[in-house]
């Protein structure tokens, strides 16, 4: 398809060098929801060679209004497969690698290593430290996007020894300070939008356009329609790191009992335990573990006369982050008394379905 890049090989500034340079570019997509379906549908559009996708999601009713990628057939299927098979096509000379599972620190240097940049397309703090932290050990660039509500923001970090993440965000946030899409909601098209910039700050980086938002963060808000840009500088002590770290939780050292989600079904079956799922209400009625109760996070603390505490209390949401934070406010109120936290979630128990 000679033509097919045609509209944008005639940009001057642009030309067939750039064409070229993006299909010689490996970019990595850390997250395949609201903001890696933008940024995979475009760079893959564009002509990007080689796009890795890393998610081990499966697709839910509640992701449509925002991840257009997917379709209704598609739900209950994970989302780097139904993103794969969309992409190719879309675009059958992309080579597209997909791992069916989440970034953790066992696997991030060895993934990462393979590609030229990464795009955080996360929705979570720990992912993101996990990825600065490699990219800064590997001298690689990564492309960073966050959304909250009504809001969402821009940058990119590491870019030609520029600013990292831990320049602008020195310190991990506390669990009960992370915000999540889950309990706090997003604007449908806002993904669409954060997620088309980070992608263009991609074609920048590859192509060797000016103007990469490096030492700056771009805030937009949707509904006045205004932009921000805010300036940072870069603390030189962030670009000496040579190692990643064991965990990057948000436990703050209090230690946390955990245990992996796919072994939490046979305890279920002795009735011996007490199971809290404090996701949502709507994420709840989707998909539940039998013999669950549905306490809501936000509602926990005014709500913990209803627990059975004279057996160890297990708690479970969708990834395992609201759960942590639910284990850490319980420990707090009752420290005589045993929570677990199921780590991983039903994104885990999910995943395993799918896969076995």
């Amino acid at each position: 398809m000679k033509g097919r890049y045609h509209r944008q090989t005639i940009l001057p500034a642009f030309g067939k060098k750039g064409q070229k340079a993006l299909e010689e570019a490996k970019v990595l997509v850390v997250g395949a929801g609201g903001l890696g379906v933008p940024v995979l549908t475009y760079l893959n559009a564009m002509g990007v060679g080689t796009l890795g996708i890393i998610d081990a999601d499966i697709v839910s009713e509640s992701n449509l209004h925002r991840q257009v990628l997917y379709t209704e057939a598609m739900v209950g299927k994970l989302k780097v497969d139904a993103a794969r098979d969309q992409l190719q096509a879309q675009n059958s000379g992309t080579n597209i690698h997909v791992y069916k599972t989440f970034l953790e620190p066992s696997n991030a240097s060895e993934i990462i290593q393979d590609y030229d940049l990464v795009v955080d397309a996360t929705d979570n703090f720990s992912a993101r430290y996990l990825i600065n932290d490699v990219c800064v050990i590997q001298k690689k660039p990564f492309v960073y996007g966050a959304l909250h509500g009504f809001e969402g923001q821009v940058s990119v970090f590491n870019y030609q020894n520029g600013p990292t993440y831990r320049c602008l965000f020195p310190v991990m946030p506390k669990a009960d300070e992370v915000p999540n899409c889950n309990e706090h909601g997003v604007l449908g098209i806002l993904p669409g939008i954060i997620g088309n910039l980070q992608a263009l700050e991609v074609v920048k980086v590859v192509a060797g356009l000016d103007s990469v938002l490096s030492g700056v963060l771009l805030l937009f808000d949707t509904l006045s329609q205004r932009m921000q840009r805010m300036k940072f500088n870069l603390n030189p002590k962030n670009l000496k790191l040579d190692s990643i770290q064991d965990t990057y939780d948000f436990d703050c050292g209090i230690p946390i009992e955990s245990i992996e989600a796919i072994g939490i079904q046979n305890l279920l079956k002795d009735k011996k335990v007490t199971l809290i799922d404090v996701r949502t209400p709507q994420e709840f009625i989707v998909n539940n573990l039998s013999g669950a109760k549905n306490i809501p996070l936000n509602e926990l603390e005014k709500r913990v006369g209803e627990l059975e505490m004279e057996t160890p209390v297990y708690v479970i949401c969708q990834s395992g982050i609201r759960s942590k934070k639910a284990v850490l406010t319980l420990q707090e109120l009752f420290p005589d008394k045993k929570f677990i936290n199921v780590a991983g979630g039903m994104n885990q128990i999910n995943t395993y379905a799918n896969t076995y």
